[in-house]
Parts: structure tokens; C-alpha cells; sequence
């Protein structure tokens, strides 16, 4: 058997929070087709929509091994093979799963994907009937997720909707809710598991609660023996080793410990019990913290859990004994680990990406703003005499969100720059989705305002601070940050005069807003260069980083002409 060339396999991609398997609907590539990040590889149906699958990486499409029409295909069942090099496409020809020769890390998942699953072995048969509940994907990008704590233990009742419990995706720490109701009979991945990929059993539900005691001994190898319970819930479950993560042994390493599901304790010095999660107390032990002095937690009943102490380091919390940060000597090493979470992870991963894969460049204009300060002092004036206001509205307009609306009214101006770059095409869209960075103790975050082009200054203000408040504690819906078109980041509330941001793909431009600084010129009444008088006006330096590939350079600085004009003239955003 010829050994096959290096390759890729693709597996079958979450692409909504809730979907196990999909259907192929259209391949928009052909086999020997050159491959670009972002091109649109196949439509495929899920259990809310008909999608479009993005490509991650660049190389040749060399064998498609689930034609169109397929149906009911697992997430992580390998249905495509791509290589770097185009000579080596050739060699696929005749490639199917069953015919050998695929590359070490996938031959065993391709089989394990397989819809022909073995029929469960005589000791799994003796269960009674069961779900096994699989990690699901709670983000359309999400290809493995940590479970930060149960909210639920063994022998619970469950009824539809109840939180199961708190995973952290690769975007946020978010709620998994029960589809149907039931007891849980056994936790197989105890808390503080990190890395479990999509489609891994992770707990089993039954029906009635005399079924319970039958599960005491089952474990992940026996779940592995009896994927084909009666429901098909359990179906994505024979999927999961193919799943892509970066290191498929981990969920193995994070075997099952009956007694992990449960709640620990630590005791404050008065006595009292302060609830936190395993991975909450590991957290705060490498990192030196008080669980004393982190108060009520966020999670159910005020129990603390990672995210918490993650907020906590990074506000600066107080040490064991409250004196402030652990000297390194203290602790006998000179420096802190401090772990990745999801967010910084996915995070550091995509910029890369963009600074190697998109051609960079970088526009810079200096706008003067004191009309707009003063507008938004008159209309910060008239908010605050509202009674509606002084009831929980608003609050006060910041200059950042007079720079969205005029961003995306710039967007409206010059369409060229509200767009992406598809491979094959480039897509410009109708309307202008912002995406605004938000620093988050877990990592960068970018909330998006929809239509921010057709909405008030009032209206962009509340969004903002609703969503950025919701990005801080990690409660954002995953239609909340994904498909933005154009983005925002604004570093000038900490007072940097101006910088470069790196794009945001597949978006092809973002601007980067520094602080509004005072600066001295000829005075604008003088005539003839002022007549030898000056004065002070206040300037805002702003950077336009594009994708060459999508945004020329005279785009670019069309694009930061119409930006510059509506704030040195405010009152023109009134016109669009």
C-alpha cells in the first residue's frame, strides 16, 4: 500500500450552535481547484439554515468524499481531502476512506466517523435505554470547548431548558441548556476539562430514575461501545475523534472522576463556606488569590467559577492575606504562568493569520473635532434633562460612538472598503455591521452593532454599552460577535495619540482611533495664513489598516475623506 502525500482532511464543520450533522447541498469547488482562506467551499444545510462553509487554510482541493446530496453527515466526518501542492492531487484520484494510505491522524477517525457504525457490544446492550449527550457546539466556530463547571449532579431531575452547565467556546463562557428532560445518570468529563472537542459524550441522560443506579460503573470507554442508544441524540458521538483539535489525546487525559462533578468548597476565616469550582480554586492557587476576597461569584447560588477569578487577576486582586501582588520571590520562581483562555487562544491564532496571509497597509489622517465636542456637549445636555434618560436610558454619548456613525456612514460613502475577500470574488455588503474591540478579562472581544449606517447616535451608544458590558462578563450570543463587515478599535480613553490594528478577517479594513489631543495652528479666521495669529483646536489622529487585495490605495483614502468630513462636520451625518 503506497504511503498517500502530506494532506488535510475536512471534517464536517459546526456551523450553528446547535447542529450535529449536516447535509451537503452544493460543492462551489471542483476537485484540483486552488484553494484560498475564506473561499466558499460548499453550502451546506443545518438544522437552522443552509449555510456557506468558509475555508480556513490555502492549498488544492484534491478529493471530495461525500458528493452533493449527501445527508445526515456527523460533525467531524472527514468529507473532503486538501494538499498543499497541486502535484500532489493526482494521488487522491482513486482515494476513498476505506481504501487506506490516509495519514496517521486520521485514518482511525475517518472509520470512527463512519455512518455505518458497529452495533454496541453485549455489555453495552445491557444498559437501559439512554442519551448520551455529546459536547455540543455552542458557537459556530467552535471545535472543542472546557467545561468550567456543572451546574447539574449526578441524580438531578432535568427539564427542558435547564442549564446542564458553563462551557467556555473559543468566543465566550456560555450556558448549555437541556433539549429534553430526564436525570442525569453519570458525568463522564468532570469539571475543569479543557479541550473536549465537539461530539465527545460528556454526560448520560435517562428517562426514569430507577435507571440511574445501572450507570454507576459506566465510563468513556464503555460510552465508546455503546454510541447507538435508541435516540439520535447520541448519533454525532462516533464523530468525535475526527474532530480537529490541537491535541486529540487531551479529552483521554482528562479522564472521568465520579466525585469531580461535585462542588469544592474553601472556607473563609470567619467559617463561612465560599462555593467555587475546581478549576475556579486552581486558578486562583497558581495565580496566588484569596477566594476570600473575590465575594459573591457569578455562577448559580453565587458560586465562583474561572471566569471570576480570571476578572479578579486582572483587576489587580489582592493576594493570601490581602497585601497586594505575590512577590516573585515569594512564590520561588521569578515569573507568573498564566493559562490561555479559549478567547486569547482563537485570538492569537486568527491574527497570525491575518499579519502572514493579508497584505497589510496603513493610512493615517488627522482630523480636527471641536464641532463635534461640541455637539455631543449640547446633546449630552439635552439626554441628561430627559426624564426617560435619568431612568436607565443612554447615559451619555461618547466620542466613540460618534466615530462608529461616522465610520459607517464612510462605509454607505465608499462600499468598496464594506467588504471581503472571497478567493474568486469580492463580496460587498449592503449594509454596515460594526464591530467594535472590547478588552475582556478573557481576551479581545468585538461586539457587533447591526446597521450602526441607519441607526442614531442614541441608539449606538445603548448598543454599545449593552454589548460591551455583556463581552466583560463572557454573556455574548455567538450572532452577537460573528459577521461583522467593518471594524472599530479606539485605544484613545488611554491615551494613545495613534497606532496600527491588525485586520479583522475576513473583513478587509478596521480603523484605529487615537486620543483627541490639542494642538496649535494658524487661526482659521485670519485669512492669509492667520494674519500672524494662532490658535488651539483639538485634533484626533485615525489609522486605516486595508487588505490590498480588497481596498486600493486611493479607496482607502476616499474612504478616510468621507470619514474625516462628518466629524469636522457632525451635523452631515444627519444627511447620511
Amino acid at each position: 500500500m503506497s504511503t498517500l502525500p502530506s494532506h488535510e482532511p475536512l471534517a464536517m464543520p459546526a456551523l450553528s450552535p446547535t447542529m450535529s450533522q449536516g447535509n451537503i447541498v452544493a460543492w462551489k469547488k471542483k476537485e484540483g481547484d486552488a484553494i484560498q482562506p475564506g473561499d466558499v467551499l460548499c453550502e451546506v444545510e443545518t438544522d437552522k439554515a443552509t449555510m456557506e462553509w468558509e475555508a480556513q487554510e490555502e492549498g488544492f482541493l484534491a478529493k471530495i468524499i461525500m458528493p452533493e446530496g449527501s445527508k445526515d453527515i456527523p460533525l467531524g466526518q472527514i468529507v473532503a481531502i486538501l494538499v498543499e501542492d497541486e502535484a500532489d492531487v493526482a494521488a487522491f484520484k482513486d482515494y476513498s476512506p476505506d481504501s487506506g494510505g490516509v495519514a496517521s491522524a486520521s485514518s482511525s477517525s475517518s472509520e470512527a466517523a463512519s455512518p455505518q457504525a458497529p452495533p454496541p457490544s453485549s455489555s453495552a446492550a445491557n444498559y437501559p435505554t439512554h442519551d448520551l449527550l455529546s459536547m455540543p457546539a455552542l458557537s459556530p466556530t467552535m471545535s472543542s470547548g472546557n467545561i468550567m463547571s456543572w451546574n447539574k449532579k449526578e441524580g438531578d431531575a432535568v427539564s427542558a431548558g435547564d442549564v446542564l452547565a458553563e462551557v467556555e467556546t473559543d468566543k465566550a463562557t456560555m450556558e448549555w441548556e437541556a433539549q429534553e428532560d430526564g436525570f442525569v445518570a453519570k458525568i463522564l468529563v468532570g469539571e475543569g476539562s479543557k479541550d473536549v472537542p465537539i461530539g465527545v459524550p460528556v454526560l448520560v441522560l435517562v428517562t426514569d430514575k430507577e435507571d440511574i443506579s445501572a450507570f454507576k460503573d459506566f465510563n468513556a470507554a464503555t460510552a465508546g461501545t455503546s454510541a447507538a442508544p435508541p435516540k439520535a441524540a447520541a448519533a454525532p458521538a462516533p464523530a468525535a475523534p475526527s474532530t480537529p483539535p490541537p491535541s486529540p489525546s487531551k479529552p483521554a487525559a482528562a479522564a472521568p472522576n465520579p466525585r469531580q462533578q461535585q462542588q469544592k468548597q474553601a472556607v473563609s476565616p470567619g467559617g463561612g463556606r465560599i462555593i467555587a469550582s475546581p478549576y475556579a480554586q486552581k486558578l486562583a492557587a497558581q495565580a496566588g488569590v484569596s477566594l476570600t476576597d473575590m465575594g459573591e461569584g457569578s455562577g448559580p447560588n453565587g458560586r465562583i467559577v474561572a471566569a471570576d477569578v480570571e476578572h479578579f487577576i486582572a483587576s489587580g486582586g489582592a493576594v493570601e492575606g490581602g497585601e497586594g501582588p505575590v512577590p516573585s520571590d515569594s512564590l520561588f520562581t521569578p515569573y507568573t504562568d498564566i493559562p490561555n483562555t479559549q478567547i486569547r487562544k482563537v485570538t492569537a491564532k486568527r491574527l497570525l493569520e491575518s499579519k502572514q496571509q493579508v497584505p497589510h497597509y496603513y493610512l493615517t489622517i488627522s482630523a480636527r473635532i471641536d464641532q463635534l465636542m461640541t455637539v455631543r456637549k449640547q446633546l449630552n445636555d439635552t439626554l441628561a434633562a430627559s426624564s426617560n434618560n435619568r431612568e436607565g436610558g443612554v447615559g451619555k454619548l461618547s466620542l466613540n460612538d460618534f466615530v462608529i456613525k461616522a465610520a459607517a456612514l464612510a462605509c454607505k460613502r465608499v462600499p468598496e472598503v464594506n467588504a471581503s475577500w472571497q478567493g474568486d470574488f469580492i463580496r460587498q455588503f449592503n449594509s454596515v455591521d460594526c464591530s467594535v474591540a472590547v478588552q475582556t478579562p478573557l481576551g479581545l472581544m468585538v461586539p457587533i452593532i447591526k446597521d450602526a449606517d441607519s441607526k442614531g447616535l442614541a441608539q449606538i451608544a445603548a448598543d454599545v454599552k449593552d454589548l460591551a458590558g455583556r463581552a466583560k462578563a463572557g454573556k455574548l450570543k455567538p450572532e452577537e460577535f460573528t459577521g461583522g463587515t467593518f471594524t472599530v478599535s479606539n485605544l484613545g480613553m488611554f491615551g494613545i495619540s495613534q497606532f496600527a490594528a491588525i485586520v479583522n478577517p475576513p473583513q478587509a479594513a478596521i480603523l484605529a482611533v487615537g486620543a483627541g489631543l490639542p494642538k496649535v495652528v494658524p487661526a482659521s479666521n485670519g485669512g492669509g495664513g492667520g494674519g500672524g495669529q494662532f490658535e488651539t483646536g483639538t485634533f484626533m489622529q485615525c489609522t486605516l489598516s486595508c487588505d490590498h487585495r480588497v481596498v486600493d490605495g486611493a479607496v482607502g483614502a476616499q474612504w478616510l475623506a468621507a470619514f474625516k468630513g462628518y466629524l469636522e462636520n457632525p451635523a452631515t451625518m444627519l444627511l447620511g
